[in-house]
């Protein structure tokens, strides 16, 4: 049974959450705060986050900037409104998703399983590019021998990219492929978790030679020369 965190402040909306995702087969723990969800996520380790953006106190794009500091636990975030600032700010702070209200909690439910998924083992060999090995059995990346901690998402876009190397692949696949939905408009999330995953990959992320923006079509994976 996954267990979940869910930090909202509405008093109805929480309730509701947490109602729909214990139906859903899930362990639901509840902060109201970003202060007290914090202090839960200290006591216990979840699988998954569901994190509210609009929060009294700390709101909830600093509550996972401080998350990521330490966790690379996956997170999804609610917002009030299909905000481009709000999305883009929220995916930058290190967010895996995101869920527009009105939630409705068989929706909620599913992205949260599309997010745990990405995190499960495959039974394939090692790929190495460079300095980069991809162990896709024991879900772990190196770089010059050193682990690289990754979030879920960052890891199931890496996986993703590292099974067709030289071959660029769009947004849309890329949304379905790790995602596992496709609208249109969510392509700020795979160029947002590009740029989170150069920052780990890349010697120089600015100038990326691991994950190339192939322009006017997305992105692919190359062995450095």
């Amino acid at each position: 049974m996954p267990s979940l965190l869910l930090i909202e402040d509405d008093d109805a909306i929480r309730t509701a959450l947490e109602l729909s995702l214990t139906r859903q087969g899930h362990r639901v723990s509840t902060a109201a705060t970003g202060e007290d969800g914090l202090k839960l996520l200290r006591e216990q380790r979840p699988d998954l986050i569901v994190l509210d953006v609009m929060l009294p106190g700390i709101d909830g794009f600093e509550v996972c900037r401080r998350i990521r500091r330490t966790d690379q636990l996956p997170i999804i975030l609610l917002t009030a409104r299909n905000d481009d600032i709000d999305v883009v700010v929220g995916l930058e702070s290190g967010a895996d998703d995101y869920v527009v209200k009105p939630i409705q909690g068989r929706v909620l439910d599913a992205r949260i399983r599309a997010v745990l998924r990405r995190g499960e083992r495959e039974s394939t060999d090692a790929a190495s590019f460079g300095s980069l090995v991809i162990d896709r059995a024991a879900m772990t990346v190196t770089k010059n021998g050193e682990d690289l901690q990754l979030t879920p998402t960052e890891l199931r876009l890496l996986l993703e990219l590292s099974r067709r190397p030289g071959q660029a692949l769009s947004r849309q696949q890329l949304l379905r492929l790790v995602w596992e939905h496709d609208y249109l408009g969510d392509s700020r999330l795979v160029d947002a978790c590009v740029q989170r995953l150069r920052a780990k990959v890349e010697d120089v992320p600015s100038s990326p030679t691991l994950i190339r923006t192939v322009r006017g079509v997305g992105y692919r994976l190359d062995t450095p020369q």
